[in-house]
C-alpha cells in the first residue's frame, strides 16, 4: 500500500501493516487484531452495547489506557470490530461466469456475514470503512462487475445499492424476529397477514386485503429467504436495465 502514512489514522496504520512498532506499553504479544476479536467476541456474546474500551481491555487483561495506544477512540474500536467481522471474502469468480451470477453470490455471501454477527448492522457508519477486510469484499464486487459495459461510477454505485439493499433486510429481519439470536431464519407464521384479515375493513382497505388473503392461501414461505431472493432479483433486474442503457447509448 502506497501514500502518505502519516494522514491515515493509527488503527488504519496498523491493519494495514503500515507500522511495526506500536507506542510504549501495551501488553506484549497483543496487536489490532486481538483487539478486534475481543470486541467481535463480546458483541457476540452480549450484543453491541456491551461493548466499550474498557470491556475489550479487560477481556485481554489490558487497562483501558493501554488499549489507547492502538485506537483513539471507541468508533475506531467499532471499525476495527466490523474488519474482523467481515474477514477476508472466500469468494472466485468462474471463469466465464457472467456477471449478474457474480454479484448475486457476492450479495449472498455478503447476508451471511452479516448474519453470522448480527450486530454489525447496528454499528454507526460516519465515514465509508477503509479496513483491509472490509475492501476486500469491495475488491471482489468490483471484479464481479468489471465484465459489464458500465463505467467506475456505476459500477461503485451498484455495489452501494447491493450492500445497502442486503444490510438493511438483514437489519428488518432482525427487528421482525425472522433472525433468530443465533443467526438462523424463522419460519413465517403468518400472522402479519392473519391481523390484516381481521382488522382491515374491506371498504377502506380492499386492496390490502385482498392480497393479505392471496397471501394467506398460498404455500407457506420464510420471510428472510423469500424477502432476499425478491429483492437481489429486482435490484439485478435494475443494474441488467442499467447496463442495456449504456450498450443502447454507445455510437455504432
Amino acid at each position: 500500500m502506497t501514500g502518505d502514512a502519516s494522514a491515515l489514522p493509527r488503527y488504519l496504520e496498523l491493519l494495514w501493516d503500515r507500522e511495526v512498532k506500536v507506542r510504549r506499553g501495551p501488553k506484549p504479544g497483543v496487536g489490532i487484531r486481538d483487539i478486534g476479536a475481543a470486541g467481535v467476541s463480546i458483541a457476540d456474546r452480549d450484543g453491541l452495547d456491551a461493548v466499550s474500551m474498557k470491556a475489550v481491555g479487560a477481556a485481554l487483561g489490558m487497562t483501558t489506557m493501554s488499549l489507547y495506544r492502538y485506537v483513539d477512540s471507541k468508533d475506531q474500536l467499532l471499525m476495527v470490530m466490523l474488519d474482523e467481522a467481515y474477514g477476508r471474502p472466500t469468494l472466485r469468480w468462474g471463469a466465464g461466469e457472467e456477471w449478474r451470477a457474480r454479484a448475486h453470490r457476492w450479495s449472498r455471501a455478503l447476508a451471511d456475514a452479516l448474519v453470522a454477527h448480527p450486530w454489525v448492522v447496528s454499528v454507526p457508519l460516519t465515514a465509508a470503512p477503509l479496513t483491509p477486510n472490509v475492501l476486500a469484499w469491495t475488491e471482489m464486487g468490483v471484479r464481479a462487475l468489471e465484465a459489464t459495459p458500465l463505467g467506475a461510477q456505476d459500477t461503485l454505485s451498484s455495489l452501494l445499492v447491493l450492500d445497502g439493499f442486503v444490510r438493511n433486510h438483514v437489519r428488518q429481519a432482525m427487528q421482525l424476529g425472522a433472525i433468530g439470536p443465533d443467526g438462523t431464519p424463522t419460519p413465517d407464521d403468518g400472522s402479519y397477514e392473519s391481523t390484516i384479515a381481521a382488522i382491515v375493513d374491506e371498504k377502506r382497505y380492499p386492496a390490502l386485503l385482498r392480497a393479505a388473503q392471496e397471501i394467506r392461501s398460498g404455500e407457506p414461505s420464510e420471510f428472510y429467504g423469500h424477502e432476499l431472493a425478491f429483492g437481489l432479483g429486482v435490484v439485478l433486474d435494475g443494474i441488467a436495465a442499467r447496463i442495456d442503457t449504456v450498450v443502447g447509448s454507445d455510437p455504432l
